[in-house]
């Protein structure tokens, strides 16, 4: 039976959400990154820096610094990081960042003013107050902040201390990202990751004392042990932190990609039933609390600019997520990260110590990349504009691409009949729309126009949608 549709979200009968629970990419790009090749090297990234500049409407520039360390392991993790409790390793990490930022910097033409900036990892937060101050200063020499930018950082309140959240915001970072997970302790347990609500309050209570501007919470659900009713009560402690914005992940248990997830009991995952209500219920609750479903596993209050920026037709995608700011050209500085230059997508080594053999050799660390093509290009805009705003014109596309939309993808459209026949899209002359109860499942519809995803079994290493 059909829920109440809340803040432009509808909960589906779950038979409906298993039918379409496939697995497909989470479209941060598109082509995703598992399409990225070799012979796009560091050479051809450098090629583009160099050209940034001869473009005179060029797009505003975006950074992303990964910082890789991590004290200690969560079992579900599938992030890029290194495991350690030696921190000295950070002053190495910030020798090679300096490196790569200025060969970067030298290659880079165009405004290099950031709108936004981004620490990710890992755990940014393994850095101590003196190494996050060199770090900025590395950067903001090379590339300085411009003024209401977007400045964000994600956190791990067991070393986020008060005082070092306190030298973020002199920083000038005005959004922090908050990993929570699970407030019970059998889940934290099971998962590795042993921290209270009050630890997790501190955090927050310094970011709102330091003037940060949002506050974002990171869940996760189908993890261990993790009950409908257990879930419950730690929504109950997120309600009372009233974040600004919320990430509500689902875990995918991949145990043969990702080592660390080898050390859960699958037999303690919560079943598919379990999990899809411990989802269900968690939208429910977020919506009637006044959180807005901004797409996929995000929700935000309605004052906040992430809400604005979707009613407003602003919202977009990256690397990082949702975001409030136009289309970027972003830099991506550290092991593994994804920089987009024009219309290309290039993407740093992997592991640290080939992070660390090609800067000290004087290269750029770029692994792979891709060079987009036209069709890529407008498959792009019509994924993007199902990600971000749930509808497509099919004007804008024809306008901005010069195509005729329903020749051009009359495949699409015929692979789209499912969606239309059980009302989770509506089909128009002029527009292609995701219905509320469609929302949940717009990765799917999304996946209709992904032309890579024909050629290959890929697909089946993605998780699940739901």
């Amino acid at each position: 039976m059909l829920m109440s549709v809340r803040n432009g979200v509808a909960l589906p009968d779950p038979a409906l959400l298993r039918r379409f629970d496939i697995p497909g990419p989470r479209y941060t790009s598109y082509p995703t990154a598992d399409r990225f090749v070799e012979a796009f090297d560091a050479q051809a990234f450098e090629s583009w820096l160099a050209r940034r500049g001869d473009t005179p409407s060029a797009a505003a520039l975006s950074l992303y610094v990964h910082v890789p360390f991590c004290a200690q392991v969560c079992y579900y993790c599938a992030c890029n990081k290194v495991i350690t409790r030696d921190h000295t390793r950070g002053a190495e990490y910030l020798d090679a960042l300096e490196r790569e930022a200025e060969m970067v910097s030298s290659k880079l033409t165009g405004g290099r003013q950031l709108e936004q900036l981004h620490f990710g990892g890992g755990t940014p937060t393994f850095l101590g107050n003196d190494e996050l101050k060199r770090l900025m200063a590395i950067l903001t020499a090379r590339f300085p902040l411009a003024d209401k930018g977007e400045f964000s950082v994600e956190v791990d309140p067991r070393n986020a201390t008060p005082d070092k959240v306190a030298v973020l915001g002199e920083l000038g970072f005005n959004r922090i990202s908050v990993g929570v997970q699970d407030f019970d302790p059998a889940v934290q347990r099971a998962v590795n990751r042993l921290q209270s609500f009050e630890i997790t309050q501190a955090t927050i209570d310094a970011a709102r004392k330091a003037n940060f501007k949002s506050v974002n919470l990171d869940l996760i659900y189908g993890l261990p042990k993790q009950t409908r009713e257990t879930f419950a009560k730690t929504l109950d402690k997120v309600l009372v932190l009233s974040p600004e914005r919320i990430a509500l992940y689902h875990y995918a248990h991949l145990p043969e990609r990702f080592k660390p997830q080898r050390r859960i009991d699958a037999a303690e995952l919560p079943s598919p039933e379990e999990k899809m209500g411990i989802m269900l219920d968690a939208i429910q609750r977020l919506s009637e609390a006044g959180y807005r479903y901004i797409g996929m596993d995000h929700f935000a209050k309605a004052t906040d600019d992430l809400a604005k920026a979707q009613s407003q037709g602003r919202l977009h995608r990256n690397f990082q997520g949702y975001t409030t700011r136009p289309d970027c050209d972003l830099i991506g500085l550290g092991v593994s990260a994804i920089s987009k230059i024009g219309p290309t997508y290039s993407q740093n080594v992997r592991e640290l110590d080939e992070y660390y053999e090609r800067i000290r050799d004087g290269l750029l660390p770029t692994a792979r990349g891709v060079l987009l093509d036209m069709d890529d290009l407008v498959r792009r805009a019509v994924i993007m504009a199902l990600m971000c705003h749930f509808e497509v014109s099919k004007e804008a596309i024809e306008t901005a691409h010069l195509i005729k939309f329903d020749d051009y993808f009359k495949r699409e459209l015929a692979e789209l009949k499912p969606f239309e026949e059980t009302g989770l899209v509506e089909v128009s002359p002029e527009w292609i729309s995701v219905t509320p109860k469609g929302k949940l499942l717009v990765r799917a519809v999304a996946m209709c126009f992904d032309r890579y995803l024909r050629h290959d079994e890929r697909i089946r290493k993605y998780s699940k949608i739901v």
